[in-house]
């Protein structure tokens, strides 16, 4: 059989990522809501009531993912926008910025979901614990991202600065995935780890269930955004302008 090999650096120019993106974009999507939907029910209806906390825990299948996915997308930012200023690649740096909302969004759905674990099991909505504050440290980086971005108004520029600030930004993530082994803090520790997980088997696969499912959802949402960064950054070429005209 003759094999076929991909050259994925074709896919670096914009004309060519737009068309696979669009491409990728329901695949993800699909994926994100039929795993939602079963990682709910798993959650919600299947997995047992906490002999400490109740009803209450059933936050986490919201909470953890969306904590992961926080840090993971700051990280993915951080690498594309080092790509962008190394190899000064136009479409690293809009991946960049594509990703900042939505790191952002996740964010602040992690510690909008951890106020409301909070409140029941500590008896505040907030506190300033190092995960806490490191975590919404990590929701003003993005900001400041996309603020920099926005406020510069020669692009090349503004990926520029925003990548530096970017990665510079990034060593706040092992600060917040270590805050609870390096301070003593009232987050509890991570529930698992290389030697396993400390919690019930239907527990565990509701929630990485529900992580698969923030997975698709981010790289879809991604993908919708980076297009658009495309048509507006390529808005004066002709492949721009015919996809603009065709949607």
């Amino acid at each position: 059989m003759q094999s076929v090999e991909i050259n994925w650096f074709a896919y670096a120019a914009p004309q060519r990522f737009y068309t696979l993106a669009g491409r990728m974009i329901p695949w993800f999507a699909a994926a994100a809501l039929v795993l939602a939907l079963l990682g709910l029910y798993l959650g919600l209806w299947l997995a047992p009531t906490d002999a400490q906390q109740g009803q209450a825990y059933r936050i986490i299948f919201v909470h953890v993912p969306t904590a992961w996915m926080s840090m993971v997308i700051y990280v993915a930012m951080a690498f594309w926008a080092g790509v962008g200023l190394v190899f000064n690649s136009r479409l690293s740096s809009m991946m960049a910025c594509a990703l900042a909302p939505t790191g952002a969004l996740m964010t602040f759905l992690a510690l909008w979901t951890g106020a409301l674990w909070g409140k029941p099991t500590w008896g505040a909505w907030w506190v300033w614990d190092a995960r806490l504050t490191s975590e919404l440290v990590l929701l003003f980086l993005y900001i400041g991202f996309m603020s920099l971005h926005a406020s510069i108004d020669d692009t090349r520029r503004a990926d520029r600065a925003a990548g530096l600030l970017a990665l510079v930004g990034v060593v706040n993530v092992p600060i917040i995935y270590f805050s609870v082994k390096w301070w003593n803090t009232l987050h509890q520790g991570a529930s698992i780890t290389v030697q396993g997980a400390s919690m019930a088997a239907p527990m565990l696969v509701g929630m990485l269930v529900m992580a698969l499912a923030f997975w698709g959802y981010c790289i879809a949402l991604a993908l919708m955004r980076v297009r658009v960064i495309m048509l507006e950054r390529e808005r004066h070429t002709a492949w721009a302008r015919d996809a603009m005209g065709a949607v």
